[in-house]
């Protein structure tokens, strides 16, 4: 859906303080996808293991697939101390933070050769308290914005791109020129890592716990469920049962009543669809660019500095896009890009190690992976309930995470033993993934405008 309000404006909305620390919060999201994913690809490559070792071990990131199951106690419960202190959002936020940072520093004592079982728990315990913190920073995006202020959603969203993209590129650039020093061994560069989570730590501390009507809402929700249950007498158990029945039923039945039981089908099933060709090149990556020739310090320059710097401009120029156009017009431009890009990569496997074909690739899924991040980030936000802001985003994020991470752990398999290591087939497979979720984007379309069109006119 198109709006009126003019380029000016809209750029006007970055001179808020508060979508600054949307952007320090995005950076912290990213930064654990550094931790146990391109990095520690990079120390098992060296170390020896196979690709469909290597693809397996990305197991540990089925923490993010499934976080919406316990996402409505971080919605509701008070943690002990902190979360008086520092508020319902802020203090999931700080616990995810700490327990990265000591499991980081953990990592900088394995041995890989003979404690991979030590390490795979490690990693998950990172992907475990990474996507719970998570499910408090995109809980704590929505909430920071009252309603009025709705408009300022795509905005949010590629700030929260943006710094996603900072804490996993530009971040995660600093241990791959550190691996090529003299003298420093990937536990070296673990300790580094460990040092950065806790910079990002003083952003919690420092940052505003938004104003939310969050727990009136719930209240009064739960009191209409303890009249339900009056007839049960026991007036323990009854207010028991309604806490349960806010806590962990009634996101789920708000999401399904607000948009109506097929077209809240038909939204997950577009969610999961949307990324598994993206997914499944990203899984593979670091070790393509390491078998076809690229140095660790190369994969620094191009994936991690090139791609984060680029992915930061264009998630602010996809962002005015959808502002201007409409999210919808936005998903169906970014899922033909990320086709476009997968196939940029199969060029580069028949070419060889050839730096300008590496470049222009870079550029291309800069491109592609900001402009579709701003759309679905936007759009997802757009679909949540305020009152259940925190569960319905990690019910939605985590489809997606799902098709990124479970499926993907097979990447490796795929290159390995249906395609004998044929990297350029393996590419155009991973372009053709992307077609399913454009044809159903097309059949729900109309469902999709009105949902845009009813966002707007509620705001």
């Amino acid at each position: 859906m198109a709006t009126t309000t003019s380029i000016a404006k809209y750029l006007s909305y970055y001179k808020d303080k508060r979508l600054l620390t949307v952007f320090a919060f995005g950076m912290s999201q990213g930064f654990p996808w550094v931790l146990i994913g391109s990095v520690m690809s990079a120390w098992l490559k060296d170390e020896g293991l196979s690709r469909s070792l290597i693809g397996l071990f990305g197991i540990v990131f089925s923490a993010y697939t499934i976080n919406f199951l316990w996402s409505p106690l971080v919605d509701r419960l008070a943690l002990p101390f902190i979360g008086s202190k520092l508020g319902q959002r802020r203090s999931w936020i700080l616990l995810g933070q700490t327990v990265i940072t000591v499991s980081a520093v953990g990592l900088a004592f394995i041995d890989l050769q003979i404690q991979l079982f030590h390490a795979a728990l490690l990693c998950f315990l990172i992907a475990l308290f990474a996507a719970t913190h998570d499910i408090a920073i995109d809980g704590y995006r929505i909430d920071i914005l009252p309603q009025a202020e709705s408009e300022k959603s795509t905005a949010a969203a590629a700030m929260a791109t943006s710094g996603w993209w900072t804490g996993y590129a530009l971040l995660g650039a600093i241990p791959f020129f550190a691996a090529d020093l003299p003298y420093v061994e990937w536990p070296d560069v673990y300790l580094v890592l460990s040092g950065i989570m806790c910079l990002l730590v003083i952003v919690t501390l420092f940052a505003k716990e938004p104003e939310s009507h969050r727990d009136t809402a719930q209240a009064q929700i739960q009191q209409a469920y303890e009249d339900k249950l009056s007839s049960l007498g026991n007036s323990r158990v009854n207010k028991l049962l309604a806490w349960l029945g806010v806590t962990i039923v009634a996101p789920f039945v708000s999401f399904f009543k607000n948009n109506g039981v097929s077209t809240a089908l038909a939204l997950l099933t577009f969610i999961f669809l949307f990324k598994i060709g993206e997914a499944f090149l990203a899984r593979m990556s670091i070790v393509f660019y390491k078998e076809i020739g690229f140095s660790n310090t190369q994969i620094a320059q191009y994936s991690k500095l090139g791609t984060g710097l680029i992915t930061i401009v264009f998630a602010f120029l996809g962002s005015i896009f959808n502002h201007k156009y409409g999210i919808v017009k936005g998903l169906f431009i970014s899922g033909l890009a990320m086709a476009a890009s997968n196939l940029m990569f199969s060029w580069i496997a028949v070419a060889g190690p050839k730096e300008h074909l590496y470049a222009l690739a870079i550029v291309i899924d800069g491109f592609t992976q900001a402009w579709s991040l701003v759309a679905l980030v936007a759009f997802i936000s757009m679909l949540c309930d305020r009152t259940f802001s925190a569960t319905h985003y990690a019910l939605l994020a985590s489809l997606g995470s799902l098709s990124r991470t479970l499926l993907s752990s097979y990447s490796g398999v795929v290159i390995d033993d249906w395609l004998d290591g044929d990297w350029a087939v393996f590419f155009v497979i991973t372009a053709l993934m992307v077609l399913p979720s454009l044809l159903f984007l097309y059949f729900i379309r109309h469902k999709l405008y009105k949902i845009e069109a009813s966002y707007h006119q509620q705001n």
